[in-house]
């Protein structure tokens, strides 16, 4: 099924490799562009058109000193490495974290980048398209499941240290099962206590109309699911 071809070490075989994977990058990089996320056509192209010249560099030390060089080691270290760039996508806002997507995509660009510098242009190909629909069709299903569930996590805010426990008897008097329930103190004079909680609610009752529920009562200043 996958050839060897695009590994010979010639002109036209190293033009297409370097032709592919800027393909590839770019519609990587669009697919996180068009929905306004961090790593856009740019950034994803740069990160796999770098891999896919670490690839061809170690193909061509090897070709030059077979018995000296290591493969494998430069190409180790953009798998590692490129983490830096992921990580400058990952932002932490109204206690959600973003960015986790876009930092793999970056990370994936990168493997897929070495994988055509080697030669594995079809298995690249093969996997990019395969990858691009996968992400496409995952929101549908886990929207899918997340309406079935009946876990929440919510992120409470109270004024008074007190009014803690008025929530975790409510939760635990309604039948919700608790999983975590974290409590920040504030730092400072005149901030509120901050609650986030993961809980599984009886099937009898509505996800919706229990967070109106909290939101109702005087001790709680804000409520927001995450």
């Amino acid at each position: 099924m996958f050839t060897t071809m695009f590994s010979q070490w010639t002109p036209l075989f190293v033009m297409c490799r370097i032709l592919c994977t800027i393909i590839l990058g770019t519609l990587i990089g669009i697919d996180r562009g068009t929905k306004r996320r961090g790593g856009g056509a740019r950034t994803n192209v740069t990160v796999c058109v770098g891999a896919t010249l670490i690839m061809l560099l170690e193909q061509y030390l090897h070709i030059l000193y077979p018995d000296s060089v290591n493969i494998t080691r430069i190409a180790a270290q953009v798998v590692s490495g490129v983490g830096f760039l992921g990580a400058g996508t990952i932002l932490v806002a109204d206690q959600h974290i973003k960015g986790l997507t876009s930092a793999a995509s970056i990370w994936t660009s990168a493997c897929i980048g070495l994988a055509v510098g080697i030669g594995l242009v079809d298995v690249a190909v093969i996997l990019t398209v395969i990858w691009l629909i996968v992400l496409h069709l995952i929101p549908a299903i886990e929207s899918a499941a997340f309406k079935r569930s009946r876990y929440m996590s919510l992120y409470l805010e109270v004024e008074k240290g007190k009014s803690i426990s008025n929530i975790s008897k409510k939760l635990k008097t309604d039948g919700c099962d608790m999983d975590t329930f974290y409590v920040n103190k504030p730092k400072v004079k005149g901030q509120n206590f901050q609650i986030i909680t993961t809980f599984s609610i009886p099937k009898k009752i509505n996800k919706d109309e229990y967070i109106n529920e909290l939101r109702e009562m005087p001790e709680i200043e804000s409520v927001d699911e995450m």
